[in-house]
């Protein structure tokens, strides 16, 4: 029998962590992703005691959870979440490295001037520099062009991409944000180059299909996986705004949700779909996880956490039947229709 040291923090994780998790495969790489990832977008900042964000990753691991999801400007503020992540890889997680899949990208504004945002080669390898000193990692295992710079050549994008894989600063290369010719494109550019496409990240929910006009059939044709963020529409497929938007919410104090984006449509819609999911004795969250897995094209799910309950409970998705055929027919009136969002 093997057994695991402890870290220096004393803590060991559960033995047993892969003993109920079935790993998909990210297109066609050898790439293995659980279902459902842990994303740390809007609660790992430093407005947080590190104390909850430690909890929740630690959890996360011990239920099998080895991909962390992450990006340069993610906190607050900018850079906060790569840092929180980096103090717990130092007190926790550094002897389990090699059972991890850690992804960050850059893309979006990060710092002042004109080097601090867009796709240009000089702003990709310096970002992915500075993540790798916050989180004092060595590389990462996927690296993402967060979005499509239409002002920077799509050729010096992928290139940088391609040579950040060659210089070992990533394993992995994926692209966020992308339209469906963009995403082809780059799949070609990359597969010249001698490093596949291996993930697109495009946001996708019952309320947001806007993946499907296009993103995941170009995504499958290309051979990568696909790693939706945002499958509860921020809070809104949970049964946080079935009532209105409460206060201390997200909505009410979010930079990316506000209390206009809880409409009564979206409300109505909502309740309805709560209804689908106490039929199958799940919750609304649980629910519009297993509709995004629903699709094979789909590699993961990222899915953000405010507590180690809200990680559990949302994990627990993968415990229930797969949707049947009336199901998915009984969401659909609810849902935005395909390949547009609501």
């Amino acid at each position: 029998m093997i057994t695991e040291d402890r870290t220096d923090s004393g803590w060991t994780p559960a033995a047993d962590r892969y003993a109920t998790t079935d790993y998909r495969r990210a297109g066609r790489s050898g790439l293995l992703l659980p279902p459902v990832s842990l994303g740390l977008w809007q609660n790992f900042g430093a407005d947080r005691p590190l104390a909850t964000p430690r909890a929740i990753l630690r959890r996360a691991f011990d239920l099998g959870v080895t991909h962390i999801d992450l990006a340069n400007n993610y906190g607050p503020p900018y850079g906060a979440a790569e840092t929180t992540f980096g103090q717990v890889l130092a007190s926790d997680l550094r002897p389990y490295r090699d059972e991890l899949l850690i992804s960050s990208k850059a893309g979006y504004d990060m710092w002042p001037g004109p080097y601090g945002d867009g796709g240009s080669r000089k702003y990709l390898v310096a970002s992915l520099d500075q993540s790798l000193r916050r989180t004092g990692l060595d590389y990462v295992d996927v690296f993402y062009s967060h979005r499509r710079d239409v002002d920077t050549p799509l050729e010096e994008t992928m290139g940088a991409l391609d040579a950040i894989v060659r210089s070992g600063k990533a394993l992995y290369v994926g692209i966020s944000n992308y339209s469906p010719e963009d995403t082809a494109r780059s799949a070609e550019l990359l597969a010249d180059l001698g490093t596949p496409l291996t993930l697109h990240q495009p946001r996708y929910s019952i309320f947001d299909r806007s993946p499907e006009g296009g993103v995941l059939e170009a995504a499958a044709t290309a051979g990568a996986g696909v790693a939706v963020f945002s499958p509860l529409a921020q809070g809104r497929l949970t049964d946080r705004y079935l009532n209105g938007v409460p206060e201390g919410s997200r909505a009410t104090r979010s930079a990316y949700l506000s209390a206009d984006d809880v409409t009564d449509d979206l409300t109505a819609r909502a309740r309805a779909l709560n209804e689908v999911a106490a039929g199958r004795g799940q919750t609304l969250a649980q629910l519009a996880l297993r509709w995004v897995l629903r699709d094979e094209r789909v590699t993961t799910a990222i899915i953000g956490a405010s507590s180690v309950a809200q990680l559990e409970a949302n994990l627990q998705a993968l415990a229930g039947p797969d949707l049947t055929a009336d199901e998915i027919a009984a969401i659909e009136p609810h849902a935005a229709a395909a390949g547009s969002s609501l």
